[in-house]
């Protein structure tokens, strides 16, 4: 059993950067693919950004990509995204994942282990 925690969310104004991150503890961090996703109330959860075990590049959600970054440190079973340039709509409760599926792993359904959620807030 993984176990995930994030921390680094927050409030910031439009045009600002946070960085979060997720450590894992209970399982092999190098061999689990490592994502991020967030969901607003009455929405449908949005893939933002995963970084792969074996198996493919990293890959960001259209909405995110030329402003977020994610990475993973195996030495210390963490990864971060950072959020820069942030909008309005960037706001949402951000969830670390993690799987065991090799490669490009953009959907939920496909993530083993999932943290508890940290909310990001962007004000205008």
């Amino acid at each position: 059993q993984v176990h995930l925690v994030e921390s680094g969310g927050g409030s910031v104004q439009a045009g600002g950067s946070l960085r979060l991150s997720c450590i894992a503890s209970g399982g092999t961090f190098r061999k689990l693919a490592m994502g991020w996703f967030r969901q607003v109330p009455g929405k449908e959860r949005e893939f933002v950004a995963l970084v792969p075990w074996i198996g493919g590049e990293k890959t960001y959600g259209d909405s995110v990509t030329g402003r977020f970054t994610i990475s993973r440190d195996n030495a210390k079973s963490t990864q971060f995204l950072q959020m820069n340039d942030l909008k309005p709509e960037d706001t949402a409760v951000y969830t670390c994942a993690a799987s065991r599926v090799p490669g490009i792993v953009r959907l939920a359904q496909n993530y083993d282990y999932w943290g508890q959620g940290t909310q990001v807030t962007v004000s205008s």
